[in-house]
C-alpha cells in the first residue's frame, strides 16, 4: 500500500479518497482527498479501493490538501491500482 491511501464511506457526507493521517469513532483526518461525488465502474466502495472506478462516468471533486471527515463508517485500504486510477481521474467542477 502506497502511504495510507483508503477509501472512507461516511454516516452522511458520502464518498472519499485519500492518505487517512488519523481517525477514531467519530472522525478521521485525511490529507490529498478528493469526494467521489458519484462512480461507475464499480459495485461498490470495496471494489472502488480495489479497482478504481471508470473515469468517463464519475465524478470526482478537485483535491483538499486536509480535510477532517465525521461519522466514518468503513475505511478501506486502497491497493496501487485503484491509487493509481483515482489519482488520475479528472476533476470534476463547476
Amino acid at each position: 500500500m502506497k502511504k495510507n491511501y483508503c477509501i472512507v464511506r461516511t454516516d452522511r457526507a458520502g464518498v472519499f479518497f485519500g492518505i487517512v493521517k488519523k481517525n477514531n469513532t467519530s472522525s478521521v483526518v485525511m490529507n490529498d482527498v478528493r469526494k467521489i461525488f458519484y462512480w461507475d465502474g464499480a459495485a461498490a466502495v470495496e471494489q472502488i479501493a480495489t479497482d478504481g472506478i471508470n473515469d468517463s462516468g464519475s465524478k470526482v471533486t478537485i483535491t483538499i490538501p486536509e480535510m477532517e471527515i465525521a461519522s466514518p463508517i468503513q475505511i478501506i485500504p486502497c491497493t496501487e491500482k485503484a491509487i493509481e486510477n483515482l489519482k488520475n481521474c479528472k476533476e470534476w467542477k463547476m
